[in-house]
């Protein structure tokens, strides 16, 4: 782990870190004392006006989707990193040809994984389906991270049934775009992670993650806490994948070592197959 060259380093980035080039070249950064405040865009994104930020990105994606009927999501999160099987095949005769050893196991590991991306796509569209025959103030809606892998994969399955999906995306420092699935309206970018994550749990009705890393750990760990501290109502916790799940995370030991009690187990199931998945949030909501 590298540590900061300069200890008086700000471990944070100033807000001006996610504007791109062109922005910051077509925003004199000079202070205009008679602009108004609220149009003074180098006010906005001074350091010591952070929390006016945090408020924004609370306040935008919430009245946003209020005005288009986004009440209920079921928030998918997984790997930015699995692609689908098509793909996957070509990458793996690619890697094939050009005799690399290192891309061959590679693109191996892309088509072993590719099947997560096309459960997560059969699952959205198993929710899309339903959806698309309820009243709109019953219909439950995709909503992902909006970026690549099962993100793409989760709102492509829903878009395919004919629904709006929800994108949270992030910036990061590489470049990463919504994945060409989310419903334009209902695609949002957010600097903060902890604002990103208060939006998924805020319209979520059921979480189901699929494997993934740091991310989907982070954001999986959250809502447990959540629920298991009673912050949030209890909703169905799908860990998708019960092989990758229990190789990576010893639940058991949890509980063998005092630090969780053995009733917080139930707060998530582990299932492999779209159906059961979709059929587990219908059962805990009598759909």
């Amino acid at each position: 782990m590298n540590a900061p060259s300069h200890l008086p380093e700000r471990v944070l980035p100033d807000a001006w870190a996610d504007l791109t080039p062109q922005d910051i070249q077509e925003r004199q950064r000079r202070p205009n004392a008679h602009r108004l405040a609220f149009a003074d865009t180098e006010f906005l994104l001074r350091r010591e006006t952070r929390g006016i930020r945090c408020q924004l990105e609370l306040l935008k994606p919430d009245l946003a989707q209020q005005a288009q009927g986004i009440e209920n999501t079921i928030v998918v999160f997984g790997s930015a990193r699995f692609c689908d099987t098509e793909a996957a095949v070509k990458l793996l005769a690619a890697a094939q040809a050009s005799g690399d050893a290192q891309a061959l196991v590679q693109a191996q590991r892309q088509v072993r994984n590719a099947r997560y991306y096309e459960l997560a796509r059969s699952f959205s569209r198993l929710v899309a389906d339903y959806s698309h025959l309820r009243p709109p103030e019953e219909r439950l809606y995709i909503c992902t991270g909006g970026g690549p892998g099962i993100m793409e994969a989760a709102n492509r399955g829903a878009h395919e049934g004919g629904a709006q999906t929800v994108g949270l995306n992030i910036t990061l420092p590489h470049e990463q775009q919504a994945n060409p699935y989310v419903t334009p309206s209902l695609s949002f970018k957010f600097h903060y992670f902890a604002l990103r994550k208060m939006h998924f749990m805020m319209r979520a009705k059921a979480l189901v993650a699929f494997p993934g890393g740091f991310g989907t750990l982070d954001e999986l760990f959250e809502i447990i806490t959540l629920v298991q501290t009673q912050k949030a109502k209890a909703v169905p916790i799908i860990l998708f994948g019960s092989d990758y799940w229990k190789r990576l995370v010893n639940m058991d030991v949890l509980v063998d070592e005092g630090v969780i009690s053995a009733e917080d187990l139930k707060l998530f199931q582990y299932l492999d197959d779209p159906q059961q998945a979709w059929d587990a949030i219908r059962k805990f909501y009598d759909l």
